[in-house]
């Protein structure tokens, strides 16, 4: 029987390496000649964050010049030398020494602006306050109208709620809140003329444009203090919400003229438009 064919595997294949010839050996040398008698020092980078030094480069000046975070040592002096933008940061925004002032507070949010803020936390309480009156004239039992108690009350939990937004907002940027002494609300809200409800509604009006006004001159105070974060805020979470509230109660007020509301009472319109409050 014939036996298997082995595989013959030819030497002229194998890769043989050259051998390197003395001109090679001779430019090397002579480049390692040049490093050793260059004058210019070797760099060694290291970046200092958080207080630790982590993991050192050996680095070019060249290619350190556009390093501007990080700390450079000298390898030959030793000398620890910050970058630019340290050196900016750490003069900028020193921080505070101790507890008693805020660490996130930025020179952009000045003492003025933080006044403003806490003036306008107290309209918003004060507002609130008066929506709060309304709700509880309205739930009289020799009143009766529920749907606008439940309307009023509603109003006053969204001032409130926008009292704790802008509270938040000033914590959040360092500031401090200094809440101040809310003025006592009107009572009775009966208009010989136009009836409670018309009247009620009207007042509130007043008071929302009122508002529209005040969040007007705060946003003019944040950006006389250069502060494009608390322009940006009020307009994105105050202003557009209070343009809708002056709307929506300009609506209501000139439905239920339309609809005829006279007299102390309000007569039968002012009981009609209860019931589409309440609906």
């Amino acid at each position: 029987r014939a036996q298997p064919r082995r595989r013959q595997f030819s030497h002229s294949k194998r890769k043989v390496l050259k051998p390197i010839s003395l001109p090679y050996f001779a430019c090397m040398s002579g480049f390692r000649h040049i490093l050793s008698n260059s004058s210019r020092p070797i760099i060694t980078a290291k970046m200092v964050r958080s207080g630790d030094e982590r993991s050192t480069l050996r680095r070019s000046p060249r290619a350190l010049r556009s390093d501007k975070l990080y700390a450079i040592r000298d390898g030959n002096s030793g000398e620890l030398n910050l970058g630019e933008a340290i050196v900016e940061a750490t003069n900028t925004h020193p921080i505070p020494i101790n507890v008693h002032y805020s660490f996130a507070r930025a020179p952009h949010f000045k003492q003025t602006l933080e006044d403003a803020i806490n003036d306008q936390i107290n309209i918003e309480y004060n507002v609130s306050y008066i929506y709060h009156s309304m709700y509880a004239f309205f739930s009289r039992d020799n009143v009766a109208l529920d749907g606008f108690a439940q309307h009023f009350k509603k109003e006053s939990l969204e001032e409130r709620s926008h009292a704790e937004l802008l509270m938040d907002y000033q914590t959040k940027r360092g500031g401090k809140v200094s809440l101040q002494a809310i003025m006592p609300p009107q009572l009775e809200f009966e208009h010989a003329e136009k009836g409670c409800g018309l009247y009620a509604l009207e007042l509130a009006l007043s008071l929302e444009k009122l508002n529209y006004d005040k969040l007007l001159e705060l946003h003019k105070i944040a950006d006389e203090c250069g502060d494009a974060a608390a322009c940006d805020f009020i307009e994105g979470e105050l202003l557009k919400d209070q343009i809708d509230s002056v709307k929506e109660n300009a609506e209501m007020v000139a439905s239920l003229t339309r609809m005829g509301a006279d007299g102390p009472q309000g007569g039968l319109a002012t009981w009609h438009f209860d019931k589409m409050l309440k609906n």
